[in-house]
């Protein structure tokens, strides 16, 4: 059988935050190989599957993944050589079932995951097709389903919290290109609006310098100031507020809560959650917000759902740490009423197939998808193919700079070309 897989090899290499990450590469019988690698999250939820590292204090400060290689290399490639590359979900249930753990904490979510994304590029070689048409028939999908768009991307171009210089509160502040525009032209908005920022933070003479995302990590005293800023920016080109570029925010509200409320540099006073929902509604009738993603503290479903009963027509409530692209809690969010959209982030998972499942849950329940990438990236393009293939509404790659965010644009760039003439 051609579509055998005949070896399985990883390796231990460096993400965009210069920490070892796992990259697997997957070899056929018929000579087609498929290489992914895992990305790493800053800002991680406590639900999430786990990630294996060393915690080998010698070594990489603790963060080598010399076991996660090792797993793959001596314990799930021996299982998996000979199985049919075609039948991913056979080859992700045997991976789960080796496993044996509810958050795959033995093997580790990041070499359960190099090896299922690996397999889905072998088999996507072997047979021939894009990558993206391949997944698209592993969503459940006709291989010839017509693809009615590229996904809009969510640009963070002012990165707080954990994702930047400590100073802001808020981990993203985003600017989103009106959802009706080609993937070139929302590209082309976001990166001029990336160089209208810098060269106002330059003008203020602000710290300019990047963070994990590729958006700027000013010294601002308030996260009101961010948003003021990115309206700047917006003015300073042809670009109209509401009608071509709208603002989203990362709250990631778990990281500032405390247990005595939520401590904010915006107000003097810890607020109650009533209080911040409060306040957060008044950002949305300042901003016109289109998009609030982890605007309460994880585990506060009471909240969420009162946050989206109020707001929900107006705005996409996006669960992250609250879902972690999981089955489990999505299914929870969807009785709740607690959010009306979903960041979807494979390593959450630690496999396709749950990730595809995740997708179909959120899709029967009518919940917007946004498919995302993480603040420790590679180079690997991926991401990009699976957000085409499921359809999902947006992406979230970071800003439009640094090259593991680019090479993710300019892979939907390529797509964009093969699929609709310009």
């Amino acid at each position: 059988m051609d579509s055998a897989i005949y070896s399985i090899t990883a390796r231990e290499i460096l993400d965009s935050r210069g920490n070892p990450t796992i990259e697997t590469t997957v070899i056929l019988q018929s000579g087609y190989r498929g290489t992914a690698s895992a990305p790493s999250g800053a800002s991680v939820g406590k639900y999430e599957a786990v990630e294996l590292r060393d915690k080998d204090e010698n070594r990489y400060n603790g963060m080598g993944v010399l076991t996660a290689v090792t797993n793959v290399n001596t314990i799930i490639a021996p299982k998996l050589v000979g199985l049919d590359a075609l039948d991913q979900k056979k080859i992700d249930e045997t991976m789960i079932a080796l496993d044996a753990t509810p958050n795959k904490s033995k093997l580790g979510a990041n070499s359960i995951l190099s090896v299922s994304l690996a397999v889905a590029a072998a088999a996507a070689n072997h047979t021939k097709q894009p990558l993206y048409r391949y997944l698209t028939q592993l969503a459940g999908r006709p291989a010839a389903a017509k693809i009615e768009r590229i996904p809009t991307p969510l640009f963070n171009i002012i990165n707080g919290g954990k994702h930047g210089a400590g100073n802001l509160n808020f981990q993203e502040f985003m600017v989103i290109p009106a959802s009706n525009k080609p993937f070139h032209d929302a590209l082309q908005i976001g990166a001029e609006l990336y160089h209208h920022l810098k060269q106002i933070l330059a003008y203020r003479n602000a710290i300019h310098s990047v963070g994990d995302e590729g958006g700027f990590a000013p010294n601002l005293f308030t996260n009101m100031e961010a948003l003021e800023l990115l309206m700047e920016a917006i003015k300073a080109t042809k670009y109209r507020f509401g009608t071509d570029v709208f603002f989203g925010m990362d709250i990631a509200a778990s990281q500032f809560k405390t247990p005595r409320g939520y401590q904010i540099k915006d107000k003097p006073q810890l607020l109650s959650g009533r209080q911040f929902i409060d306040y957060l509604k008044e950002l949305n009738t300042k901003y016109r917000l289109l998009l609030l993603e982890d605007p309460l503290e994880e585990d506060d479903w009471a909240g969420w759902a009162t946050l989206t009963r109020e707001v929900g027509r107006d705005i996409l409530i996006v669960g992250d740490d609250l879902l972690v692209t999981n089955p489990e809690r999505l299914a929870r969010a969807i009785d709740e009423k607690a959010c009306n959209a979903i960041l979807l982030k494979p390593n959450q998972i630690g496999t396709l197939s749950e990730f595809l499942a995740v997708v179909a849950l959120a899709r029967a329940h009518d919940m917007k998808c946004i498919v995302s990438h993480r603040s420790g990236e590679t180079n690997d393009t991926f991401i990009a193919d699976l957000a085409v293939a499921v359809a999902s509404e947006y992406v979230k790659f970071g800003a439009p700079a640094r090259g593991e965010r680019v090479a993710k644009y300019n892979r939907l760039l390529q797509i964009e070309s093969e699929l609709f003439s310009q």
